[in-house]
């Protein structure tokens, strides 16, 4: 795990993964000290930030340290000790390296970009181990084996939900219009019967008669609940507003928006909830920037169904913690701790002395390694450079993050 050559996913024992699982694995790695005290909630905060780049199919992300330090507040070299600690927990792994080969000239254009690096979102095997997940397969390519047996069926079919990447990819090469291929379609109800007696104004199919036991049937939502009355007389009210403050959305028809809002009516939720909802998800896809959907209550569908996944894994997710293997139990620690025991052990530091105070309180160019410091262990810091020291070296690192958005 801790040679750069298995830092790269050709030699990983790592598997791949997406950006939700990953970051639930890193928050796991990081609260069981693989990685000493070093890993920490900055180490957590620089993950969420790729993830939010990420690649949702491939787990993929450009490194991007410049737009980093930016939208961080971090120097340079802090950031890249914190990636260093994904890559040594085993959660991060080179898919190409940075250099300055220029790109624009392989692609036959002009100017000039350098060559990006990119990472991938891998999941260690202690990891696996410490959740009871069975693996199939070894390195980036591996698999974890789910039992879904005696789990309830969803009602949406399952070529219509957005697939995770433990199964392999969906080929989505045939999306319809201008759609995105990330996109994934709802299968739509032509007719609705509901608790109450209220139905939809959709047309009545000519070529299919309902039998008498489907019409006896209660029909459900998207997320699979029961239509009430009630609910989809609160969903109408939601989509009427949704229309009149969220321009994009007027593509689709009243009738297709109401029956989106079937599930926030059934939930109670209000006008605020829902616009606040679409809009989220129109910013997620940028809808209404660079892209106006044909089909705007199918993007709204699909992220009702996105959220409720979310909100199950995070159940699964807490429920597998409740019965997980304590980190310092699984067989993977007592594996290192064994290999640790074989290794020398360093000598202990010496103490600090008022002269190594004074040494380093002499050099003021050194300003950029004081920061680092003081970011790490602000008292250590103080106590070995000064408070005047160290102030200067605040404002030398805010003088220098000013310049650099004065570039960008």
């Amino acid at each position: 795990m801790y040679g750069t050559a298995s830092q790269h996913i050709d030699h990983t024992q790592s598997r791949r993964s997406g950006p939700r699982k990953w970051l639930r694995a890193v928050q796991w790695l990081i609260a069981a000290g693989l990685h000493h005290p070093k890993a920490n909630q900055t180490t957590m905060r620089i993950a969420e930030d790729l993830a939010a780049r990420m690649d949702y199919d491939l787990g993929h992300v450009r490194y991007g340290l410049d737009e980093m330090i930016a939208r961080l507040g971090l120097s340079r070299g802090y950031i890249c000790k914190h990636i260093s600690y994904l890559r040594e927990l085993g959660a991060l792994a080179w898919v190409q390296h940075g250099n300055s080969t220029n790109i624009n000239r392989l692609k036959g254009l002009l100017g000039y970009a350098g060559t990006a690096t990119v990472y991938a979102a891998v999941i260690p095997a202690a990891y696996d181990h410490a959740m009871g997940h069975t693996v199939i397969g070894t390195g980036y390519e591996a698999r974890i084996v789910i039992d879904q047996r005696g789990q309830q069926q969803p009602t949406i079919p399952a070529q219509t939900r957005r697939q995770p990447v433990d199964n392999p990819p969906v080929d989505n090469s045939s999306s319809q219009g201008e759609e995105t291929p990330s996109l994934t379609w709802l299968r739509e109800e032509s007719q609705v019967q509901m608790v109450g007696g209220v139905t939809t104004t959709a047309a009545r199919s000519q070529q299919t008669r309902p039998t008498k036991t489907s019409s006896r049937k209660k029909r459900a939502t998207i997320l699979g609940a029961t239509v009430t009355a009630a609910g989809m007389q609160l969903g109408d009210k939601l989509a009427k507003a949704i229309r009149r403050r969220v321009p994009w959305t007027r593509r689709a028809t009243h009738d297709q928006l109401r029956w989106v809002c079937a599930d926030m009516g059934e939930q109670q939720w209000t006008e605020d909830q829902a616009v606040r909802f679409a809009v989220e998800a129109g910013h997620a896809h940028r809808a209404g920037f660079g892209w106006d959907p044909s089909r705007p209550h199918r993007l709204i569908a699909m992220e009702l169904q996105a959220q409720r996944e979310q909100q199950q894994d995070d159940q699964a997710m807490q429920d597998a913690l409740a019965q997980a293997i304590a980190w310092e139990d699984s067989t993977a620690y007592r594996q290192m701790q064994a290999v640790r025991g074989l290794l020398p052990q360093p000598a202990p530091e010496p103490e600090r002395t008022d002269d190594d105070r004074r040494r380093a309180r002499m050099n003021w160019d050194n300003w950029p390694d004081v920061l680092d410091h003081f970011e790490e262990d602000e008292l250590d810091a103080i106590d070995l450079y000064g408070k005047k020291l160290v102030n200067f070296a605040i404002e030398q690192g805010a003088r220098a993050r000013r310049n650099d958005h004065a570039y960008l």
